[in-house]
């Protein structure tokens, strides 16, 4: 959830003078170099001129350059733009594109004097670059899109047709689209999977726990019998980094994919560090803590710590945590670790953390900027992306280079070059997570994926917990006035619960202290804050 704090006037002051010493920066350029630019009305004069055509290809018969800013990871740089796809739009378009890229590690400060000069690319791809809030509170930078999605994309319109959650989740609190969505192709449902080590249960014998008392009976094990066959008593079996593992606290209910401290009970939104299932959660990490079975250093070490003991080069020291996939962090261990179903509670059902429509929707993966000259240009060119061939080739690289077309229609991904791992591969050839896409469920079934590697490993190990997967709370947008409460409240609110939690699981005393917990909390703000999240979920539902 992106906080935005008000700017003062010395602020955008010192932002405006950066604008002028940027030069050649990512500012520079903008709507004044496109081709033909003739002020706010080029769109409509382009159309007038017969130059702008409604359908088909080309857009324009008279090249038209977009100015399109994306931010990518690192120094990953912009060879996703010789994807061919992206090349093939280009000629076929007339649209031409002018790509200004910039690294995450220099774009916060590149975007705080962006939004203080107003001066905005016509075009910004991926979700990277500006957050809910950075929208919300400079909603005059951005055009409402509801009209160019009704006449100009009808490939985005026939999605939301056919997929409403990508306009419930695009839909700012004025009821308008200012940025377009995308549907990822091939995603899960659940998130993280309890991950084992299984070398450490064939040695001693067990099976893999499938409920919380098997659990701790795995974990005692581990802790007392030396599986990893050091001679030591040096297994930790379980631990973290800045808190306890919060998904050993899912078997009681307790699910966060927002991080806010909400879910979703019988159709109703609950703040579920003052419920019932919470308490029961505590007091049971208390126990495992109290029996060595979480790492003491679970509360204070940074995640340099915490890899250094799970890819440990002696002996594997890990026996349980929460993953993506099983061969994600242990290194030279990953061989070891292994996928299991979800843990079932004391009340014998099992809760998974996900999302029963699926990790795919993603909103803002697109703006067109009110600096834009040719607004229905941009919308058009947008709509291009918006067909399952368009967007796996956005998504893992173009047919004939990332992707085999077989003549039955079927997609496969091809093997990345040696030395080469599949996912920086696929980052290299294309937008990958970012950019507007669209994959729909029908069109995903003709998408052949290698179930032993990346994402088709994780939809087979999405198997093991589908089934249980927990309505989340909804990926809500929020006023701008809410947006000034939210970091004033959740910052006291969440530093006080987490050191709370700490306390009550290395200490105990969660029964003696629940009611002053519980009543400093709303001295603090809980009913406003919880109103803010009801509120917000109340505007979500109703958007139709």
């Amino acid at each position: 959830m992106g906080i935005h704090s008000s700017k003062s006037a010395k602020r955008r002051f010192a932002a405006a003078a950066l604008v002028a010493a940027l030069g050649a920066s990512v500012l520079a350029g903008c709507s004044g170099k496109n081709e033909n630019a003739a002020g706010s009305s080029a769109s409509s004069q382009a159309k007038s001129d017969g130059n702008f055509h409604q359908e088909g290809l080309p857009i324009v018969d008279k090249p038209v350059t977009l100015n399109v800013l994306t931010i990518r990871w690192g120094n990953m740089g912009d060879s996703f733009a010789k994807n061919q796809w992206l090349q093939e739009l280009e000629k076929n378009s007339n649209v031409k594109i002018n790509w200004q890229v910039v690294s995450s590690n220099d774009w916060n400060d590149q975007k705080s004097v962006m939004l203080a000069s107003g001066k905005l690319p016509d075009v910004i791809i991926g979700d990277l670059a500006f957050s809910d809030s950075d929208i919300v509170n400079n909603l005059s930078l951005f055009r409402p899109l509801d009209d160019y999605i009704d006449k100009d994309m009808p490939n985005l319109k026939a999605a939301i047709e056919e997929s409403p959650e990508l306009k419930k989740i695009s839909t700012f609190p004025d009821g308008k689209m200012y940025s377009l969505p995308a549907r990822l192709p091939s995603r899960p449902v659940t998130q993280n999977q309890p991950v084992i080590n299984k070398a450490w249960l064939d040695k001693l014998g067990l099976k893999a726990p499938a409920n919380t008392d098997e659990l701790y009976q795995v974990l005692k094990a581990f802790k007392e019998k030396d599986p990893n066959g050091n001679g030591k008593q040096d297994e930790i079996p379980t631990s973290n980094s800045g808190d306890i593992e919060m998904l050993l606290l899912s078997p009681f209910g307790i699910t966060d994919l927002r991080g806010n401290h909400m879910l979703v009970n019988d159709g109703k939104p609950e703040y579920f560090p003052t419920s019932d299932q919470y308490k029961k959660a505590i007091e049971w990490a208390h126990q495992l803590y109290a029996d060595g079975l979480i790492d003491p250093e679970s509360f204070t070490q940074d995640g340099t710590m915490l890899t250094a003991k799970r890819q440990n080069p002696d002996a594997p020291l890990i026996g349980f945590t929460y993953q993506w996939t099983p061969d994600a962090v242990f290194g030279p261990w990953s061989s070891q670790y292994e996928a299991i179903p979800t843990i079932a509670g004391p009340d014998g059902k099992r809760y998974q953390e996900g999302d029963p429509n699926g990790l795919s929707y993603r909103r803002n993966e697109m703006l067109i900027t009110a600096s834009c000259n040719y607004p229905d240009v941009a919308a058009r060119w947008a709509d291009q992306f918006y067909t399952g061939e368009a967007s796996i080739q956005n998504f893992w690289g173009a047919i004939g280079t990332a992707i085999q077309k077989d003549a039955g229609g079927a997609y496969t991904l091809m093997d990345p070059p040696e030395g080469t791992s599949a996912d920086a591969w696929y980052w290299d050839n294309s937008l990958r997570d970012f950019g507007p896409k669209y994959v729909s469920p029908d069109f995903e079934k003709s998408i052949k994926l290698d179930p032993t590697t990346g994402d088709g490993l994780k939809l087979e190990i999405d198997k093991l917990g589908k089934d249980y997967v927990t309505t989340p709370f909804p990926n809500v947008m929020y006023t701008s006035e809410e947006y000034q409460e939210l970091p004033t409240l959740t910052t006291d609110i969440d530093s006080y619960i987490a050191s709370t939690r700490a306390q009550w699981v290395t200490k105990g005393g969660v029964d003696e202290g629940w009611d002053a917990y519980v009543k400093k909390l709303n001295d603090m703000g809980l009913e406003k804050l919880v109103k803010i999240y009801n509120d917000a979920y109340t505007r979500y539902m109703d958007i139709k």
